[in-house]
């Protein structure tokens, strides 16, 4: 046997007891889900490809209210950078009060929840899909502050693949 068909006999059985795992509840299998849908996205920044790697690698060590964090702090990287693709012209068109010129100023300026709101306005997102980003946000706020939310794994592989999701939708838009 050579080694290559041993590797590739290693690798069947390694995807196949994930498959078979990942159906048990609180299976650490189950993060391989979100590792396939998480190689589905296209076009992250090295920092947003950076920070979901990081969510993963907290949601398998457990670390779930950080998780929920990063997962939350590389989708807003990645909604700035599409607001910035046009140099906020959009945004600013749309919140004529603001004068955004710079992701740094965007960063500091606006919260993240008139952000959200803004997005709906330049038809990044629906009323609907708003309405979810605004949850979402309240989630990783939980988890940010001082709280009695403790998500457990299964609620931090939900959120994750949430925010995996609605970046996959969001990258098939035309903005």
């Amino acid at each position: 046997m050579h080694l290559e068909d041993i590797i590739r006999r290693i690798n069947s059985f390694t995807a196949e007891a994930h498959e078979i795992l990942a159906v048990h509840e609180m299976a650490p299998s189950r993060t391989v889900l979100l590792d396939d849908t998480y190689r589905e996205l296209q076009r992250l920044s090295l920092r947003q490809d950076e920070l979901l790697r990081q969510a993963l690698r907290c949601v398998e060590n457990k670390l779930y209210r950080a998780a929920h964090i990063l997962a939350w702090t590389a989708f807003m990287d990645f909604i700035q950078s599409i607001l910035a693709s046009d140099g906020f012209r959009k945004l600013n068109i749309a919140r004529t009060s603001w004068k955004i010129s710079s992701l740094e100023q965007l960063q500091e300026e606006i919260n993240e929840f008139q952000l959200i709101e803004a997005c709906k306005e330049v038809k990044l997102v629906s009323k609907s899909e708003m309405r979810l980003l605004h949850g979402y946000l309240s989630k990783r706020n939980l988890c940010a502050h001082p709280s009695d939310f403790y998500p457990d794994y299964n609620q931090t592989l939900g959120y994750l693949a949430d925010i995996l999701n609605t970046i996959k939708s969001m990258q098939n838009k035309k903005y």
